[in-house]
């Protein structure tokens, strides 16, 4: 029992030397989390190879309005490709708000409808549905508004990078020209965008780009080989993290890194991100206010409390959980940033909806997200 045990000790130490820090920084907040006895966590670090875990995490250092970040990672490895499945919505917003600045006779109040689709909607309206939800069709709009190589290309040049947004959410068409919006400019009165073209993107070469022993096809036949994600959305940790650092703390990059939004704008996206399903008129009994917010909350039902604000952006998808947040709890003063992605699919086999979100993966991201809490109130009590 005493090697058993002096061993696994000696392991959780070898992972914690190996994952990526900066120099001579110890990675005292992860090391407190990830070693809680918490089962929650621990069933997950008990058998980490299994779970595909990466993790960002950033301490938030004021004085007077100065802003600084410490940066504490676990496992972060841009070419260890996990699917970011709704992650890639806060990006698509974030470059479909800078296109909308930009153009004068749109705004987010502007109607709007796709060629084709009977479903009218507001950029603001498809916003909100975004953030609240997490509606794939909303954020499909947004891409035939911009087409995907506006998208990256928008993120490249302010510093988001790796990054590759190029598959729509729930929807199989690849199609490289976007369907046209049909915009109106008045009550009555409507205009045609022309639809725009994007090159077709090449196979991804990361690692962990095949994951799995099997997966069922579009006619529900299992074939079992390794499931391909070369021709999916490419978004990491790093990139959803300095995506998250630019919105929420704009004033600490030079004008080349923020992104081209206006204050109005600004405020009207961080609402959005906070707001929980309820807030925006959806049924709670469907739509908790965990449901959008792994972080702390993702495995209860319980309302989230007025004094902590959540803006983030979640996704899951091929047994794949992740949430990139800010957290805020303005009744203790403590504020930080958290990325992480976890895989739960304990057979190998994707597209069978058998995946243990609710057994492993949110009860997970929920206490890692509460551990980082405690350990930043204690911080702030020896401060």
């Amino acid at each position: 029992m005493f090697k058993s045990s002096f061993l696994i000790g000696i392991c959780f130490l070898f992972l914690f030397s190996c994952a990526p820090k900066e120099p001579e920084k110890r990675n005292a907040p992860l090391e407190f989390a990830l070693g809680s006895d918490h089962p929650k966590i621990k069933r997950v670090m008990d058998s980490l190879a299994a779970y595909e875990v990466q993790i960002r995490y950033t301490q938030i250092h004021r004085k007077g309005r100065q802003v600084d970040f410490t940066d504490f990672d676990f496992q972060v490895d841009s070419s260890n490709y996990f699917y970011p499945a709704s992650t890639v919505k806060f990006p698509i917003v974030v470059t479909a708000l800078e296109k909308l600045n930009e153009t004068k006779t749109l705004d987010l109040n502007t109607r709007f409808y796709v060629e084709g689709d009977s479903v009218e909607s507001t950029f603001s309206e498809a916003i909100s549905q975004i953030f609240a939800v997490s509606d794939n069709q909303a954020a499909n709009r947004l891409i035939d508004f911009l087409g995907q190589d506006s998208i990256n290309h928008r993120l490249h040049k302010r510093g988001i990078s790796p990054v590759r947004i190029w598959q729509r959410l729930d929807d199989p068409n690849d199609n490289v020209t976007t369907t046209p919006l049909i915009v109106y400019e008045n009550d009555s009165t409507t205009t045609m965008r022309s639809p725009l073209i994007s090159a077709y993107p090449q196979p991804l070469d990361l690692q962990g780009i095949r994951k799995g022993i099997g997966f069922y096809d579009e006619e529900d036949s299992l074939i079992q080989e390794a499931f391909d994600f070369s021709l999916k959305n490419y978004y990491p940790i790093s990139a959803q993290h300095d995506l998250l650092k630019r919105i929420i703390f704009p004033e600490r990059f030079d004008s080349l890194q923020r992104f081209a939004l206006s204050e109005g704008q600004r405020s009207f996206l961080l609402k959005a991100m906070h707001t929980v399903p309820r807030q925006a008129g959806y049924d709670p009994t469907k739509y908790h206010d965990g449901y959008g917010k792994f972080f702390m909350y993702g495995d209860t039902t319980e309302e989230i409390p007025e004094h902590i604000e959540i803006y983030n952006k979640v996704g899951f998808a091929y047994g794949t959980l992740t949430d990139c947040a800010y957290i805020k709890d303005a009744k203790n003063k403590v504020e930080f940033m958290l990325t992480a992605t976890i895989l739960v699919n304990k057979n190998g086999i994707f597209n069978d909806d058998t995946y243990e979100y609710k057994e492993i993966g949110l009860p997970f991201l929920a206490e890692l997200g509460r551990q980082l809490h405690a350990y930043e109130l204690m911080r702030r009590k020896q401060e």
